[in-house]
């Protein structure tokens, strides 16, 4: 039988059920998953929000495969005050490093958030500056190579302070607190595809 989760990522935890380097993983959340259960993408250590795990290989193979973008939404939490041509400069393709090679984005939707969001602080806390306000905008990817966000941000000056993936598809957040899990109907999964 088919079966899909969301999960909130916490910070700190691996994208996967095995532990390393002293790393919690999903086997560490508080939910009983079925065994042939995986997550269908990755988030990195440092950043949190929405995963979608799955049985159906299908479904895993039609949201990675590159040429099938599906929009991930991310909020990052970024160092300055972003202005137009801030976010012009994210949503237009741009030449990044991947693992040593040089890749082109796609182009991107990028915005403000405006009102800016309260999510439950993070443990621990992202490092304050006085001197330097920090705000919350809004990327929409339909790719997703390795610390993407947090390069795109840096390159166009605005350093990511916190990453937090708030929906992939049609799937949100909503409410979900970190380390929580709600199971999802293949009815629901036929949105994303």
């Amino acid at each position: 039988m088919k079966k899909y989760y969301l999960l909130h990522k916490p910070f700190g935890m691996l994208s996967q059920f095995t532990r390393e380097g002293g790393h919690p993983s999903i086997a560490d959340v508080d939910f009983q998953f079925e065994s042939d259960v995986y997550s269908v993408g990755r988030l990195d250590t440092d950043s949190e929000g929405l995963l979608l795990l799955t049985n159906d290989k299908r479904l895993n193979s039609e949201l990675l495969s590159p040429e099938n973008g599906h929009p991930r939404t991310y909020h990052a939490q970024v160092e300055g005050t972003p202005d137009f041509s801030d976010l012009r400069k994210l949503q237009n393709p741009m030449l990044l490093k991947v693992k040593g090679r040089e890749f082109k984005t796609r182009p991107c939707k990028a915005s403000i958030l405006d009102p800016q969001p309260d999510y439950v602080a993070r443990i621990p806390p992202i490092r304050v500056r006085k001197s330097i306000p920090d705000s919350w905008i809004s990327i929409t990817l339909t790719e997703g190579k390795n610390r993407q966000v947090r390069k795109m941000t840096a390159a166009s000056g605005l350093p990511t302070l916190r990453l937090i993936r708030e929906a992939i598809g049609p799937f949100k957040l909503d409410g979900l607190k970190a380390g929580e899990v709600r199971e999802i109907s293949e009815a629901e999964i036929s949105r994303l595809i």
